[in-house]
């Protein structure tokens, strides 16, 4: 299946399109597992020179007057919805995604670039009286320098506009290195931006399938201020480590094992429509996703039932076609990895109410499964499943479901049902979590702060917040 026509397919640098130094390598389309096209492998040269252009930039950009950087990410906003059709399918493409669940991704990431260019023009200092009053203490904000963005495959649009946005607010220029499964969408939000106005070197796009080379060259170079990373636990600490050495100012998105609470007083109608947007968008491969299951044991069979049968209706297909529900996971490790769960949670005693078999043929599907009776140490109660699978845990009270969503080193998101609002908070504010979805199966927002605790990460994207982890603030100590 052929790219949708003007999609770049090299890399971006200083304004141009460029080959990279180490070769190429394939993007696979998940749907069949057909070679969608060959893309530059950057290399050492390439990484610094990227840097350099992008410092180069860097000054010229800070420079300019906030408005006028608000209006590019404007344009680019409308640039993204003007386009919506062509970058959808393209993510479902490369990353195998349903077009619904595209179509809207589209829509979600374009309002970052709304967002952060409306929240340029509000960067703002302060100034007040020292408690002494021998002083005053002046302080303004000014933007870190020279972004080094690593985004995920899962949500390819979203995740590289939700750094961009607020890096371009800021005043900073960025290098942007998407997941190897899924560089065609950010090259062409590339062009888009280009085309929007965003000056040469103020943006550039490096994509390689030998990701630690290209971080490790980054973020040895003084000229790199910023790293946010978004993707899993286990390389968001290795990159962590990599900045101490020179002290990188550090945003992380990592992993999550979300809890999703439902309590005995839901409204189990409610809750499994909650359940399906937070375990089946996108197919469950979304860190927001839901996890594990906690159940009220009064209602933990009839809440499964009621999940089965609305999981169960879902249509398997590529994810390029248009009556697809569940479309392909993005490879055939991540199948591996996901039936190797269902597989020893199963073993361990659990029943599989619906799925639980990988399907045959060509692309990298797993259908849409339900296990009940899950123990709670077994494996898709403990670990991370990123796919289709929904664990049902049934615990005795709020105080049960509690201790086992606490338990775990992650801290991302949590789901909370309940007929009754005042108990619901007091359970949104014991749960250890950076977000809560109370009677509601969606938590993200561009207005809102994304992030969370313990292991789950460090820093907020989205919101208000958004733009302060691409800023720097000077105080100055004056009298008069």
């Amino acid at each position: 299946m052929s790219l949708p026509a003007g999609v770049p397919s090299q890399m971006f640098v200083g304004g141009e399109w460029a080959d990279g130094s180490a070769g190429t390598f394939e993007v696979l389309n998940p749907s069949d597992g057909s070679v969608l096209c060959a893309v530059p492998r950057a290399g050492v040269d390439d990484v610094q020179r990227a840097v350099g252009v992008a410092a180069d930039a860097q000054r010229d950009w800070a420079a300019t007057a906030p408005r006028e950087r608000g209006e590019v990410l404007r344009r680019a906003f409308e640039a993204m919805l003007a386009r919506k059709e062509d970058l959808a399918f393209l993510m479902s493409l490369e990353m195998g995604k349903s077009l619904t669940d595209a179509r809207g991704e589209v829509s979600y990431a374009a309002e970052f670039f709304r967002w952060f260019g409306e929240e340029a023009v509000r960067i703002d200092g302060a100034l007040r009286t020292a408690p002494s009053g021998a002083n005053r203490i002046l302080t303004f904000r000014k933007p870190v320098g020279v972004a080094l963005l690593l985004t995920p495959w899962n949500f390819p649009a979203a995740m590289a506009t939700r750094k961009i946005g607020p890096a371009l607010a800021a005043g900073c220029s960025v290098v942007l290195k998407p997941a190897e499964d899924t560089p065609l969408t950010a090259l062409l939000l590339a062009q888009l931006l280009h085309e929007a106005g965003a000056p040469a070197g103020v943006v550039n796009v490096l994509t390689t399938d030998r990701p630690g080379e290209l971080t490790e060259t980054a973020l040895a170079d003084a000229r790199v201020r910023k790293l946010s990373f978004t993707g899993s636990t286990g390389v968001g600490r290795m990159l962590l480590k990599q900045a101490a050495d020179r002290i990188v100012n550090t945003s992380l998105e990592l992993g999550g094992n979300d809890p999703f609470i439902v309590l005995e007083d839901a409204d189990l109608d409610a809750a499994v429509q909650g359940a399906m947007l937070a375990k089946m968008r996108n197919g469950g491969q979304a860190c927001t996703a839901a996890n594990r299951f906690l159940v009220a044991e009064q209602v933990a069979e009839d809440f499964g039932k009621r999940l089965a049968e609305a999981m169960g209706a879902l249509r398997l297909g590529p994810g390029t076609a248009e009556d697809t529900q569940l479309g392909p996971m993005i490879n055939a490790k991540a199948v591996e990895g996901i039936a190797d769960k269902v597989d020893r949670t199963v073993a361990a005693g659990a029943s599989a109410v619906l799925g639980g078999e990988r399907p045959d043929g060509p692309g990298f599907f797993y259908p849409a499964t339900v296990l009940a009776g899950v123990p709670r140490d077994s494996a898709a109660a403990t670990e991370e499943v990123f796919g289709p699978v929904a664990p049902i845990i049934s615990v005795r009270d709020e105080d049960d479901a509690l201790a086992i969503a606490n338990a775990s080193e992650m801290g991302l998101t949590g789901y909370v049902y309940t007929g009754d609002l005042a108990r619901g908070l007091r359970v949104c504010e014991r749960l250890e979590v950076g977000m809560v979805g109370l009677n509601r199966g969606l938590v993200s927002d561009p207005a809102a702060p994304f992030g969370g605790v313990k292991q789950s990460g460090l820093g907020r994207e989205g919101g208000y917040e958004g733009i302060d982890a691409y800023l720097e603030t000077t105080y100055v100590a004056t009298a008069w």
